[in-house]
């Protein structure tokens, strides 16, 4: 009995030992999307998404990874959470700002601390707030639309009208924090791309089984969705069976 209960706690610490380092892992995945409906001349258009910081500051191993690969980054939602200092939010968007300019979308999290300083640092840090709105980033003259929709939790405004005013002619990705926030877009025939965090690939998957799905890519509503198991954690500092992860995204012809 002695033994087992000695081997029994060595398991234990080993297996919190390996949950603490899969939540504190700086994997870049590379994600290649290729769509017919992509602008021709444009080559191909590099992303940087991270979602689900919370309290993490990213590391230079990240910014080393994706140095020199990307034309903009976008931060999915969860920037920060209560008990972050505004100190090491601004640190990591200037981090980031030093790489390409960068997009950000509200989640749950951010309106824990105060939402206007939490803008006012955003503005001045130089990132662009996608709050409900549309961003046309443009490359060899040809229109990207980046749609930032607020988060899940907040009211939104009426997406039939909302989605109208984008521009059909331009290529389209969405970007809300929520996954569910797809459900309420009325039509997604013109969206070819989807970026969310929020769920963290359920953060602690036992035997595979967690809260949520593990993250990956998928085909919602005829449209490419792609889930981020995220870069920080909720709660506590550990995962199982759902690794921290940021993506290094190519979208081409």
């Amino acid at each position: 009995m002695e033994y087992f209960i000695i081997a029994f706690g060595l398991f234990a610490v080993i297996l919190l030992m390996y949950m603490y380092r899969e939540a504190f892992k700086d994997d870049v995945k590379s994600e290649t999307f290729e769509f017919q409906s992509f602008p021709s001349g444009i080559g191909e258009l590099h992303i940087f998404f991270i979602s689900d910081i919370h309290r993490r500051t990213i590391s230079n191993a990240i910014l080393e990874k994706i140095k020199g690969k990307v034309d903009i980054i976008i931060i999915g939602g969860d920037l920060a959470e209560k008990g972050v200092p505004l100190s090491r939010v601004t640190e990591n968007l200037q981090k980031l700002m030093r790489i390409a300019p960068v997009f950000f979308v509200w989640g749950n999290n951010d309106y824990e601390i105060n939402p206007d300083q939490l803008s006012w640092t955003l503005k001045q840090s130089g990132v662009k707030e996608l709050k409900n709105d549309v961003f046309y980033f443009r490359k060899k003259d040809k229109k990207i639309a980046l749609i930032g929709l607020d988060d899940f939790t907040q009211e939104l405004p009426p997406l039939d009208i909302f989605m109208e005013q984008v521009e059909a002619d331009s290529f389209q990705i969405l970007i809300c924090h929520n996954p569910e926030t797809l459900h309420m877009v009325p039509n997604t025939q013109n969206i070819k791309l989807v970026l969310t965090g929020h769920t963290h690939g359920g953060q602690i998957r036992i035997f595979g089984v967690g809260p949520y799905r593990k993250g990956g890519t998928r085909k919602v509503r005829g449209t490419t969705l792609l889930n981020s198991n995220g870069y920080g954690t909720t709660m506590l500092p550990l995962r199982l069976g759902a690794e921290a992860e940021t993506h290094l995204i190519t979208i081409k012809k």
